[in-house]
């Protein structure tokens, strides 16, 4: 979720001014079809409580950023699903724990504030750090150029995360620990930029690099985790998890082309949301599943989930791409309301 945050910018945030009812559209269906149709996979397979709250927590959580490669792919509208992810994103503290309640709350005790909490430390946490590295790493004033400068920046801020570490426990609540780590990314970052850029004189781009790698690792290893501390429970009900991991996917695909074509978007946005309202944030899955629900098994369903849909959107990507829309068929419906081109959703000045 950092190096998310590390690609985004305040405008990627703000662009649903421009474009809201897209965005509307997107949320909608994102955290209704999604949760309701993994409650509903969870039934019709007759999974034991666990395995079902993990089905429902995978249709809860937020669009993968994943999506927005998918997108840029597919030659559909870059900017409306990164938008769209990042609404997700900080929607996610509030949607996730109260579908989650409302959905999975007869399987397991589901605690909305606790849920909610965490989910900051994991998702709004970092993605903000990245925002902050980003403007660091990328901006053009001078000041961020400058040696003295960035060791400041890296002091101050490894400092105030020392700083949060002091503070008495119930001042923050649980958002101690997420501000500490948030604080330490951040400081990481700038003095790598120190390193690199100032007394190495590197690549500009040796970020773009890194962290792609660390993330597929962390992801990866995450999954092994999972895997390995379900292991039984994969043997017995794996292949059935599969099936419903590619029925949701495939649902989410569906319904949420033809709901966007139903609330009026024109093809290339109906066809954006639906790899949006399709494609899950599989980590963030995982992640509440064993630490907030403290459950291997509600953690199976993301570990299988994240694969597959990233299988199944590339061929999607592939499919729509070699169909692109005529520039006749693509035309908003009376009442549309305009969107921006597609483009490169990069945030880095050439």
């Amino acid at each position: 979720m950092f190096g998310m945050g590390t690609t985004l910018n305040v405008g990627d945030f703000t662009r649903v001014l421009a474009m809201p009812w897209p965005v509307v559209v997107g949320m909608v269906l994102q955290y209704t079809v999604m949760p309701f149709v993994g409650f509903g996979l969870a039934w019709a397979f007759g999974f034991e409580p666990e395995i079902a709250v993990g089905v429902i927590l995978i249709g809860s959580a937020p669009g993968g950023v994943a999506s927005n490669v998918i997108n840029y792919l597919a030659r559909c509208n870059v900017p409306l699903s990164v938008t769209m992810t990042a609404i997700s994103t900080l929607l996610s503290p509030l949607m996730t724990p109260l579908m989650m309640k409302l959905l999975a709350g007869k399987h397991i005790e589901v605690s909305f504030v606790t849920m909610m909490v965490d989910i900051c430390n994991m998702i709004i946490v970092p993605v903000v750090a990245g925002l902050v590295a980003n403007r660091v790493l990328y901006g053009r004033e001078r000041l961020f150029q400058r040696g003295w400068a960035l060791a400041a920046i890296s002091a101050g801020v490894f400092a105030a995360g020392v700083g949060v570490g002091f503070l008495p426990a119930g001042l923050l609540g649980g958002l101690r620990s997420g501000l500490i780590l948030g604080f330490a990314l951040v400081g990481v970052v700038v003095l790598a930029k120190l390193v690199m850029d100032v007394w190495i004189g590197g690549p500009r781009n040796w970020m773009d690099r890194v962290l792609p790698v660390l993330s597929m690792a962390g992801i990866c290893f995450i999954i092994a985790i999972i895997t390995a501390r379900s292991a039984e429970d994969l043997k017995r009900v794996g292949a059935a998890l599969l099936v419903a991991a590619m029925l949701h996917n495939l649902l989410g695909y569906l319904l949420g082309y033809w709901g966007a074509r139903a609330l009026r978007l024109n093809i290339v946005d109906a066809r954006t949301v639906a790899v949006e309202v399709g494609m899950q944030n599989g980590g963030m899955a995982s992640g509440l599943a064993m630490n907030t629900l403290q459950s291997a098994k509600a953690a199976l369903a993301a570990a299988i989930f994240g694969p597959w849909m990233n299988v199944s959107g590339s061929i999607l990507a592939s499919w729509w791409r070699r169909r692109p829309v005529p520039p006749s068929a693509d035309v908003a419906s009376p009442g549309d309301v305009p969107t921006l081109p597609a483009a490169d959703s990069s945030t880095k000045p050439e």
